[in-house]
């Protein structure tokens, strides 16, 4: 599949998760916002009902007293007048010094009579008198239930005010009726409240009421009819809860579809993978047959000039076709031996031998190995092992394979205008750890290799030079090497200064 492919169904791909994840939070935010206003108005209308039945408890308290009053005032000293009528007449003192006078309507004796008697003399079978003298005493019934809701609208406005809270408001009543107007709106929570004035001032307040709380604070005016600066406030501790439980649901749609955006950029991000891996693969497999194939073609070359008899004679041509295989099949050998590397790489160094060797020791020997491969090209290289205490706990092959790969880079990458200029030196960082730098004059690589100089065939562009040969494999091969010993490797470069490679390693204890 073409990159551009893969490229184009991510960004669909993308985007259409993208979209799903904004709806469905948009949807999750407006199903909270709708639970909050049916919350608060569930909790505005439970308090109007509540603060209604204050008022409606007040007004019966105050019909009450002054139905009391009036019939204490009808056996205790009210005025009676009955001038031998069946009406009775009495007037009532009120709390103001004023007078309310009242006629109470007998029935009269239906034994002696079948037609009502009321007020006055009635001819009997008079149809419009009796109509009369009904219309008269509806009305005397309705003056006096008006006088009697005028008393107490009158003590409600004058006495209202002065009555104490506890008993305007008693706590057990507010919290009792206002916990059944809640759960009659459906509104199953815990709640605190307090009675407070209208500066906020607590009257008196449940234990777990928070005044300083800013938000949730649900308020009402208390007798809101009258002068009365009584608030009630009610706040819910578990809101939150309550409301995130009505929506809960959609939460496990958010989990998933995150969950399969995760899993879609993995899936993308190992396409990459795979697609770079394949692509290295294939330059690793073309640039092995070149290199096997053009040592064995130079050998199989010098192999049929050595049927020739006139080479044979000649002992120097011997001497340098026999130096020619030896070298091309040092060369084959070099090369099949790299490739045998990444078996370790594979396998986590499953079969490696470990032992405690002298790094000083084996720094000197592979850099006097080398020395000849470098003055070859009028270079020079020095070791300068200033480590007082340099056992490590290593294979001692990989370990020697590791100083040798390091040195041949530096060799690859020199420049063609300057003479390889190589320096490895060792040194004790602290009592645990033994530092090792590979140095070198070469062209250098550039900051955005740094980072991948590392990875399995991976290898870094040496521009218009075609003479470095390789599978990508010699610094991944010594990276894992490091990492199997428990150490560390990292690379510092500039180009056209050159590179330095440090090796950190825990000493042997």
């Amino acid at each position: 599949m073409k990159k551009s492919i893969i490229w184009w169904l991510t960004i669909v791909m993308s985007l259409t998760f993208g979209a799903l994840l904004y709806f469905q939070i948009m949807y999750l935010e407006n199903m909270v916002k709708m639970r909050e206003a049916q919350f608060s108005e569930n909790v505005m209308r439970s308090l109007s009902s509540t603060s209604a039945f204050l008022e409606r408890k007040e007004t019966l308290h105050f019909l009450e007293e002054d139905v009391n009053i009036i019939e204490s005032s009808l056996y205790e000293g009210s005025s009676f007048h009955n001038s031998g009528e069946s009406n009775i007449r009495y007037s009532v003192e009120n709390h103001d010094s004023t007078v309310t006078n009242y006629t109470l309507i007998a029935e009269p004796d239906r034994s002696r009579q079948k037609t009502p008697n009321i007020g006055k003399t009635q001819s009997v079978g008079n149809l419009e008198s009796r109509y009369r003298d009904m219309q008269e005493v509806i009305r005397s019934q309705y003056l006096y239930q008006q006088g009697l809701l005028n008393e107490v609208i009158l003590s409600i406005l004058r006495d209202a005010g002065s009555r104490p809270v506890f008993e305007r408001a008693d706590s057990t009543v507010v919290r009792n009726y206002l916990t059944s107007e809640l759960e009659n709106n459906g509104l199953d929570v815990p709640f605190e409240f307090a009675v407070t004035t209208s500066k906020n001032a607590i009257i008196y307040a449940s234990g777990g009421y928070d005044e300083h709380l800013e938000k949730g604070i649900y308020s009402q005016v208390l007798f809101p009819n009258t002068d009365s600066q009584l608030r009630l406030n009610v706040e819910f501790p578990t809101k939150r809860n309550y409301i995130f439980s009505s929506v809960r649901f959609i939460i496990p749609t958010l989990a998933f579809t995150l969950i399969l955006l995760v899993v879609f950029l993995y899936t993308i991000l190992l396409a990459f993978r795979q697609k770079k891996l394949s692509e290295m693969k294939t330059d690793f497999i073309n640039n092995m047959t070149h290199e096997l194939k053009t040592p064995i073609s130079t050998i199989s070359l010098a192999a049929q000039m050595l049927n020739d008899e006139s080479v044979t004679k000649s002992p120097a041509s011997l001497k340098h076709l026999s130096q020619v295989i030896a070298d091309e099949s040092k060369r084959l050998r070099f090369q099949v031996e790299k490739v045998l590397q990444m078996s370790v790489y594979d396998n986590s160094g499953s079969g490696l031998k470990f032992s405690v060797v002298d790094a000083n020791q084996i720094v000197e020997t592979v850099t006097h190995t080398f020395k000849i491969k470098v003055e070859k090209y009028g270079g020079s290289i020095s070791c300068n092992t200033e480590a007082a205490d340099a056992k490590v706990n290593v294979d001692e092959m990989h370990f020697t394979n590791i100083i040798y790969n390091l040195l041949d880079n530096a060799v690859k990458y020199m420049k063609e205008e300057a003479e390889p200029n190589l320096s490895i030196t060792t040194r004790d960082i602290d009592s645990k750890m033994l530092e090792i730098r590979v140095s070198d004059n070469g062209i250098g690589i550039k900051k955005e290799d740094l980072k991948k100089i590392f990875e399995k065939f991976y290898r870094v562009s040496t521009g218009n030079r075609h003479d470095v040969k390789g599978f990508g494999l010699g610094l991944a091969y010594v990276k894992k090497m490091v990492t199997i010993f428990e150490g560390s490797i990292a690379a510092e470069s500039e180009i056209g200064k050159g590179s330095t490679f440090i090796i950190t390693l825990p000493l042997a204890k």
